[in-house]
């Protein structure tokens, strides 16, 4: 038993199918974000990557001094875990000052 030929298909073979308007796949967004204004807001908090790149260090070498115990102190947001800008700082007094547990 064959199909009926799809009437699109069967006049597109013939060359005398002309597709309809076009539609644009840019959708337009349900609402805008103002558009900031002044000075960018100083950073609160950092990811563990971009705590690493701020103090030259890898994230295998943040994980050895977590597990040893002289990492920063951390924060969990839901999922993800942020180190404050004070605790950062407060990290950076700690390495100053001096101590056996610094690389």
């Amino acid at each position: 038993m064959s199909r009926p030929a799809d009437p699109v298909v069967a006049a597109s073979a013939a060359g005398k199918f002309t597709p309809g308007p076009r539609r644009s796949n840019v959708t337009k967004p349900t609402h805008e974000r103002p558009i900031p204004r002044g000075p960018p807001l100083p950073r609160a908090a950092f990811t563990v990557p971009e705590f690493c790149e701020a103090h030259r260090i890898s994230q295998a070498k943040y994980y050895e001094m977590k597990k040893e115990g002289w990492g920063p102190v951390e924060m969990e947001v839901g999922r993800r875990r942020l180190i404050s800008c004070e605790a950062s700082a407060e990290w950076r007094r700690e390495r100053e000052a001096g101590g056996s547990d610094t690389a």
